[in-house]
């Protein structure tokens, strides 16, 4: 029998298991029940895949969406798996087709809809009663709680398999779910003794960007320009403005199509086709679009209104970069959106559930307004620890002063005195600044205090009043409908006798572009070559390869079969079925331009001689160098050696325990490094550069790496 590791490798064509995949898969093989968390990208189908080629009988998989089903089962079949789904997309004869493979045991996963299994006086549960189930696997799991942010009722019937497969275990799985929806999720599938994985949430490629709304369409555009060869998602809230965007896109010549529930079936099917085969850039879509799309080369994911959650937000920007490449996340921000949505979330006759939901809304409007890192925003409302500084977000890449906002502070608590401390943050900024709105009640327009602001804008107060409730001046008090209120602090202000200093951008960081080692030409060859294969298959191009597979091909320039089997996503059949093609495409590539197999910078661990690096002369120069206080640049001038020579002698020292890594890494860049080589391994540097994007130099990847390894971890 096959053990997971060697299944991972022929089947799947990776070396190394990810996160918790390896402890997840023992889990589930022991035949006990699980309910594991991981990020989108993470590999969460191969915590039940590699399981269900293991297991005799027949896994079964729970999905939500048909577009889900289908494009799971092409990727298993393109690896040579046996799989299948039933759903209302299939003939009648289709569907009998499948029951017969099912009743000759010859299908290992098959992919359903929840209601299917209990529709019908439970016709297809007496069914799977006279199979062979191995296995239940729950797919996008937190749809069966109240609490999660994507309920759907049809998944309450779930609740019932432990009753008909009592001895049948089940994994349920999700990249979203904070610990009130976890505790649900195992209540309502009711496990014993329930295995719980929670892997890091961080999702280091993804670089996150949080703007103010006003005339955002401008700044859209001039991104999407600079990104026409990118495919990306677009989200809106509502239909109208689906089909109102997408119209102007293309009016602008941008490759984009709408998709929402208001379409027609086939229009929705056909927009997501296109878009899934890289025919369509970008799809300008509501919350219909998403849930389980498995496209893995979505470079960028724009919000042009606001989530209703921190975590729809983090699932929505989890579509983008699934493959580990570097990849933005774009939120255009108004606070005018989280007024719209308190009516979207409230649920009538319900005030626990609406308190509960109002609450999520009010998170996710902090994290935009409040002054500090999104990442570890993120990862802190999910319960996990997170440096201060990620420098892949908009806070941490721009420079802050202190500045003295003591004026401004005085207006705004006398502003919030005048109103009774009875009113919120909308109201109390346009009382502050004037506005002419009905909404103003007439008794108060007589008051000092209206329009005591007026030289400054809506976005400007709120980020000031936002301030202020962050350095304790202010409080906000209710849940519904919050509402501003002074604070013991407050009066010392009123009365003159404390300075405020509040938090202003004063200008963003330049990031260098760094070079890249990869042939971009070549990888371009090589989307045209898997875009010929796709169409000609009818599948999406992800399926054939991800783009970081195409990355490593035109990074590590293989120039036989031994060479290319150590390539990420060249499993057997794979390679068998596509390995010659890539591979002339490859040595053609290189034999015109006189290049030669780079190979050898990607060895896998099993592969690898152990080697035990020894300290030399010419280190040991290099350290009294940089430890009498020249930099890395002056080092590499004097020596007449590569910077990267000298970086590489350096990280050495670290490994030593000579040189503090903190000495060539700032500490707040530590812990996202950490994250990536975690991820893919410290193999090979590029594929970490790219993922980690130009404001990290191979230097300071090559330093951590030396004290990971000291550190033995």
């Amino acid at each position: 029998m096959s053990t997971p590791l060697q299944i991972l490798k022929e089947k799947f064509g990776y070396e190394d298991f990810r996160f918790e995949q390896e402890k997840i898969i023992e889990t589930i093989l022991a035949g006990q029940d699980a309910l594991v968390l991981m990020p989108t990208g993470g590999g969460k189908s191969l915590c039940y895949q590699i399981p269900a080629l293991i297991f005799d009988g027949l896994t079964v998989v729970i999905s939500p969406l048909i577009s889900l089903m289908k494009d799971q089962v092409d990727a298993l079949r393109v690896n040579g798996i046996s799989a299948a789904y039933l759903n209302s997309s299939l003939s009648y004869d289709e569907q009998s087709a499948v029951y017969s493979q099912l009743l000759r045991g010859e299908l290992k996963l098959l992919y359903i809809a929840p209601e299917r299994l209990f529709n019908n006086a439970q016709q297809f549960i007496s069914f799977l009663q006279r199979l062979n189930v191995s296995l239940f696997a729950i797919d996008e799991a937190h749809c069966i709680s109240h609490w999660g942010h994507d309920f759907r009722p049809e998944y309450r019937m779930l609740s019932s398999l432990k009753k008909e497969f009592p001895n049948v275990p089940i994994i349920a799985l999700t990249a979203t779910a904070d610990r009130l929806t976890r505790e649900d999720i195992l209540n309502k599938l009711e496990f014993r003794q329930p295995n719980t994985f929670v892997s890091s949430f961080n999702r280091p490629n993804i670089h996150y960007f949080i703007e103010p709304k006003r005339g955002y369409y401008s700044r859209l555009v001039d991104y999407l320009d600079k990104h026409r060869d990118d495919s990306g998602i677009v989200y809106v809230l509502s239909r109208n403005s689906a089909e109102s965007l997408a119209l102007k896109l293309s009016a602008e010549g941008f490759s984009a199509k709408p998709y929402h529930a208001g379409l027609d079936s086939a229009k929705r099917s056909r927009h997501q086709n296109l878009f899934i085969r890289d025919e369509v850039k970008i799809i300008v879509a509501t919350i219909a679009f998403g849930m389980g799309i498995n496209k893995s080369n979505v470079r960028f994911v724009i919000h042009a209104d606001l989530p209703k959650n921190i975590e729809s937000y983090y699932q929505e920007t989890g579509r983008a970069g699934r493959d580990g490449l570097k990849s933005d996340a774009i939120l255009f921000y108004s606070a005018g959106d989280v007024a719209k949505l308190k009516g979207f979330v409230t649920i009538e006759d319900n005030p626990e559930q609406s308190r509960i939901m109002l609450n999520k809304l009010s998170k996710m409007a902090d994290l935009c307004e409040n002054n500090s890192c999104r990442r570890r925003t993120i990862l802190n409302y999910f319960g996990e620890v997170a440096a201060d500084n990620c420098a892949s977000c908009d806070f941490c890449l721009n420079d802050y002063e202190q500045v003295d906002g003591t004026e401004i502070a005085r207006k705004a608590l006398a502003a919030v005195a005048a109103l009774g401390n009875r009113f919120g943050l909308l109201y109390t900024v346009d009382f502050i600044r004037g506005s002419k709105s009905e909404k103003i009640r007439d008794f108060h327009k007589p008051l000092l205090e209206y329009g005591s602001g007026s030289e400054f804008s809506k976005e400007d107060w709120l980020g000031f009043l936002k301030n202020l409730i962050g350095l304790g001046f202010l409080k906000q008090i209710g849940d519904e409908y919050p509402v501003l209120s002074l604070t013991e602090k407050s009066q010392a202000v009123l009365s003159g006798f404390e300075k405020v200093f509040l938090t202003n951008i004063v200008s963003k960081k330049t990031v260098s572009d760094s070079e890249k080692t990869f042939e971009k030409e070549l990888f371009v060859e090589l989307k045209n070559l898997r875009s010929h294969l796709a169409h000609q298959e009818n599948v999406p191009p992800y399926i054939i390869f991800s783009d970081a597979t195409l990355l490593e091909l035109a990074t590590f320039l293989p120039q036989n079969q031994d060479e290319l089997v150590k390539i990420s996503g060249f499993g057997e059949v794979k390679l068998a079925k596509y390995g010659q093609i890539f591979l002339e495409t490859v040595t053609s590539y290189c034999q015109a331009r006189d290049l030669f197999s780079r190979i050898s910078e990607k060895i896998p661990k099993r592969f690898r001689k152990t080697k035990t690096e020894k300290d030399s002369d010419t280190k040991a120069v290099s350290l009294e160098f940089f430890k009498s206080g020249k930099t890395i640049a002056e080092i590499a001038t004097s020596r007449e050696l590569t910077v990267q020579t000298i970086e590489g002698h350096l990280a050495f020292y670290v490994f030593t325990g000579s040189l503090n890594v903190e000495e060539l890494v700032s500490a707040e860049k530590i812990p996202r490094i950490t994250a990536v080589i975690k991820q893919y391994g410290s193999d090979a540097l590029t594929p970490l550069k790219i993922a980690l994007g130009d404001d990290v130099s191979y230097g300071e990847i090559k330093a951590v790496i030396g004290w990971l390894r000291r550190e033995g971890i």
